[in-house]
């Protein structure tokens, strides 16, 4: 059997077994989703969100990309935002990134793989905000560590400054925005920034939180 087959195969597997054990369960998801969280996430195979989270199908609303990234041009993203925001009404965005990360890795190198470096030439900028800290740690993966971590913050930042995480602050609307990081050494997560819910400790991140964001820490 060729690889594609067997994967047919193995959705015919996965769908049996969930009506079994819950008969309704593709009826409930046609009829609607309402899931509360936006997941911002690598794109890498070893980081699934809903498996990390422990969510069904429908609880968890997912955008991926290499990195993480928010970037304030990126209409794909921004879509996914707006209607999760505006439409889906969740009350949670988690922008999670994860150690080892692919991106990170190149990025720190500065390594050439295409027309992938004009996307990572975000993660370069991180690096050259901070680079006085990052290249003081004395290991390559410290700084590959270290860079991925404080990447995290500057995407949640970005995702505050979006007009559509304003907008919905202005409008009341309830909506908190995290930094998560996970190990997929172990498959932990670990909170570096959490709970931004208004435009006022959103502008506070920035400045007074970097120190903070180290894992567990905020």
């Amino acid at each position: 059997m060729g690889s594609i087959d067997l994967l047919i195969k193995n959705n015919r597997t996965w769908a049996a077994g969930m009506v079994e054990r819950d008969p309704d369960f593709f009826g409930r998801l046609a009829r609607q989703q309402a899931p509360e969280y936006l997941w911002i996430g690598c794109a890498d195979s070893r980081v699934p969100a809903n498996e990390i989270a422990g969510l069904m199908p429908g609880e968890l609303f997912v955008h991926r990309n290499v990195a993480n990234l928010v970037v304030h041009s990126d209409l794909n993203c921004l879509s996914v935002m707006q209607y999760a925001v505006d439409v889906l009404k969740v009350k949670h965005i988690i922008v999670t990134g994860h150690y080892n990360c692919g991106g990170i890795i190149a990025a720190l190198r500065n390594q050439s793989f295409g027309l992938i470096d004009n996307w990572l030439r975000h993660v370069q900028d991180v690096h050259h905000h901070h680079r006085e800290e990052i290249d003081s740690l004395e290991t390559e993966s410290a700084q590959i560590a270290r860079l991925s971590e404080i990447n995290v913050l500057e995407q949640v930042v970005n995702v505050c400054r979006t007009t559509v995480v304003q907008n919905a602050w202005q409008n009341g609307q309830q909506l908190s925005v995290h930094g998560w990081i996970y190990d997929v050494k172990d498959g932990l997560v670990h909170g570096l920034v959490n709970a931004i819910s208004d435009a006022e400790r959103a502008r506070d991140l920035h400045s007074s939180g970097l120190k903070r964001v180290r894992r567990g820490l905020a």
